[in-house]
């Protein structure tokens, strides 16, 4: 993609005087790393880190029968989800596969926000809108929010300063709307891409900037960082979370994914059948976690080898873990293979590697 043709965040030019390396990322121009990517990734972990993933999409829906159309277009049941809950979901395709994976906020009975990949916004929108057969009213608010996600084991002691809405007594996978850092209409959610901990704030592009800086401010005294990309992905691989584009895609189905968990079958939605029948008979391929036994980095698209060096699968996600110090990884494996001993193809080296429980950490 030309760079002239990348969107920006709100806060593009922040996050360039802030001396971060900018990238194309899911088409933005996006902060992949501000300093280094051990520390980065580790301030998270331990302390508290805010990452700009404005780019992500919103897109609002109300009607009578928007649960009904929720439930259709989405393969988890919507219909435990309560005033202010969150859930976890996919968007099944025609194929078998998977369109997106999304998160589904309730605000009440006839309204919900669905939150989806940046790289997906058009493709989503699209596919959810040929299936509104249902009077659903949608509004894609994609550009007209920013999303920080402050995360971390402190980020709770920091926002607390910021807002009277008691934020210890938010569960994970809640959400509430209130004031925080003075701005009113502030969504306030419980969730994040990390295992760290910590809370996404969606807040209008106008108010972005200041609370932004009200968010440091309120962190400086737990050494809070701006964190790129880079560490949102190593991050997110150690706690075996699926990214898009790389673990699930328009040909994976989530039962392959070990997703299976966000599909209900005691409902209908699009292509039930199919991943019923994956379900029952045992799907061809897994998704698996690896780690490293000898030294190596496992990268997307390396193969995946048995002790004869045939090809048993392919590696979608890998890293060196930065809290395990050693290769970790995920990728599909012919479910046929039932061992733990595999190796990764590393420069036409079979480099040893185990299959181990997700998540690593």
């Amino acid at each position: 993609m030309e760079e002239t043709n990348l969107q920006q965040v709100h806060l593009n030019d922040l996050h360039v005087s802030l001396g971060a390396k900018m990238v194309p990322f899911a088409g933005f121009n996006m902060p992949v790393l501000y300093t280094n990517l051990i520390e980065e990734h580790l301030a998270v972990r331990n302390s508290v880190g805010v990452f700009d993933v404005s780019h992500m999409g919103e897109f609002f829906l109300k009607g009578d029968r928007v649960l009904d159309f929720i439930q259709y277009v989405t393969s988890n049941d919507a219909s435990k989800l309560v005033d202010g809950k969150v859930q976890y979901s996919c968007l099944p395709n025609n194929e078998g596969g998977i369109v997106d994976d999304l998160l589904v906020y309730r605000v009440n009975a006839n309204e919900y926000i669905l939150v989806v990949n940046a790289s997906n916004i058009e493709k989503d929108w699209n596919w959810i809108s040929s299936h509104n057969s249902f009077g659903v009213e949608m509004v894609n608010r994609s550009d007209e929010y920013s999303l920080l996600a402050v995360q971390g084991p402190k980020a709770i002691l920091a926002l607390q300063k910021l807002t009277s809405v008691t934020l210890a007594d938010m569960p994970y996978y809640t959400f509430k709307i209130g004031e925080m850092a003075g701005l009113s209409d502030i969504i306030i959610s419980n969730t994040g891409y990390t295992g760290a901990g910590g809370f996404e704030i969606y807040v209008k592009n106008e108010n972005a900037l200041a609370m932004w800086n009200a968010i440091f401010e309120a962190g400086a005294e737990f050494d809070i960082k701006p964190i790129g990309l880079g560490a949102r992905d190593t991050l997110r691989t150690e706690k075996g979370y699926c990214l898009y584009g790389h673990d699930i895609d328009d040909t994976t189905s989530p039962i392959e994914a070990g997703l299976g968990w966000i599909t209900s079958f005691n409902k209908d939605f699009i292509m039930k059948d199919h991943h019923a029948a994956i379900k029952a008979n045992g799907p061809s391929k897994k998704l698996v976690g690896f780690e490293m036994i000898e030294r190596g980095i496992p990268r997307q698209h390396y193969p995946i080898l048995n002790a004869a060096g045939e090809t048993i699968g392919e590696v979608t996600s890998g890293t060196q873990s930065p809290s395990l110090s050693k290769g970790i990884g995920m990728g599909y494996v012919s479910t046929k293979h039932t061992g733990t001993e595999i190796f990764i193809s590393i420069r036409d080296k079979a480099i040893k590697a185990e299959i181990v429980k997700l998540p690593f950490l």
